[in-house]
């Protein structure tokens, strides 16, 4: 084998402009290899398509120019199938590679309208992604246009640990109960206690999260739920919200601001606002999915 083969590492779908072209002078990838504009071409046995280089007109008039694949060379002996089995259990290289592709995102993101593509996405070949990237050009350019001065913001809802000591009030004042005689008793009004505390907290973050529903419904044109954190991400708070919210740049800093405020109204609770992001979890696939990196094309 070919120590030296290498593979096409494919980090997002943007359009060139000259702002990126600047950017991509200095812009380094995995393992420290320049990162290139990929651009698309006729399918092979079809003749050229005249609007293979450009996009559908804006409002402006003016002809966005067609998508291209953001790509470095990769060595071909870290990231065949075979090999990337392997690295996906070692925790120090996936974290480089994770690191170094999301740094290449929201470089690109910087400067240009990106579409993120999932990390490890490699192609045999320039060829066979050309192919991919023409086939699909109509998809990502739609995606493209849907994202375009967009950017994704992420919410968070924590808890707090809950008081066992006594209960809050209305006006989120303490009121401490006194614990009956005897260690039964006691053990038995502390869980009472320990419970309806946690109950309040919960409640909280309910309302709080329909506090975050209806400010995004001012600002935010999208909105993807994932999964709660837990462990190492989150210590020792209880991540009950995560979401990731698409909102267009103008409203970037109302949104922010009217969450900040609604979170003094919570006080048993962590709210955080993380981004800006590139528009990871809004990058969803063409419809017609693109074939199989690692496969030939049909």
């Amino acid at each position: 084998m070919n120590t030296h083969a290498t593979l096409t590492y494919v980090y997002a779908v943007t359009r060139p402009t000259g702002r990126l072209a600047e950017a991509l002078a200095t812009l380094q990838g995995i393992g420290g290899a320049p990162v290139r504009l990929l651009l698309p071409g006729p399918p092979t046995g079809v003749a050229a398509d005249p609007d293979a280089g450009r996009g559908a007109p804006t409002a402006s008039g003016a002809v966005p120019a067609a998508p291209a694949f953001a790509t470095s060379e990769v060595p071909e002996s870290d990231f065949n199938e075979h090999a990337l089995k392997n690295h996906f259990e070692d925790l120090e290289w996936l974290e480089h590679v994770a690191r170094t592709h999301h740094d290449v995102v929201q470089a690109l993101a910087a400067h240009a309208t990106v579409l993120p593509l999932r990390m490890a996405t490699v192609y045999q070949d320039e060829s066979r992604a050309r192919h991919v990237l023409t086939a699909q050009r109509h998809a990502f350019a739609r995606r493209l246009d849907e994202l375009d001065a967009h950017t994704e913001y992420g919410v968070k809802i924590y808890l707090t640990a809950p008081t066992t000591a006594g209960t809050r009030t209305g006006d989120g004042a303490e009121t401490t109960r006194t614990a009956p005689a005897g260690p039964g008793k006691a053990y038995l009004h502390a869980r009472r206690a320990q419970h309806h505390a946690r109950e309040a907290v919960y409640e909280q973050a309910r309302q709080a999260a329909a506090t975050i529903e209806a400010i995004a419904a001012r600002h935010a044109t999208g909105r993807v739920r994932h999964a709660p954190q837990s462990g190492a991400l989150t210590g020792p708070q209880e991540n009950v919200l995560n979401d990731a919210y698409l909102v267009p740049d103008h409203q970037a800093e109302p949104f922010r601001n009217a969450i900040a405020d609604a979170a003094g109204d919570f006080p048993d609770l962590r709210i955080e606002v993380t981004g800006p992001w590139a528009p990871y979890s809004f990058a969803v696939p063409a419809p017609d999915s693109p074939p199989d990196p690692q496969e030939p094309p049909p």
